[in-house]
């Protein structure tokens, strides 16, 4: 990976488990070229890193307040975060 505009940790919180949410977030970030990963967390939120343009990583963090169909976001948190490893954009955990 070169080095990213933006690097960003989301904590997607609400119900957004057991929604195809990390699935929906991996088909969004490859659409707009933006790479890392994505989790659930034993919380029951999301955690994600990803890295690209700025305005790729705003316009991304802005579909992830909605989510797919069945999720309910009640917030997403933002926060700077280190370049994730590999290339792509993936489910982990």
């Amino acid at each position: 990976m070169t080095s990213p505009e933006r690097v960003e940790r989301l904590i997607i919180v609400g119900r957004v488990q057991g929604v195809g949410f990390r699935d929906w977030l991996r088909w969004e970030a490859e659409g707009l070229g933006i790479e890392g990963w994505v989790r659930n967390l034993p919380s029951g939120a999301v955690e994600a890193v990803v890295a690209g343009v700025g305005s790729a990583v705003d316009v991304l963090v802005a579909r992830c307040e909605d989510g797919p169909p069945a999720a309910r976001v009640e917030r997403v948190e933002r926060s700077p975060a280190s370049t994730p490893e590999g290339s792509g954009f993936r489910v982990i955990g």
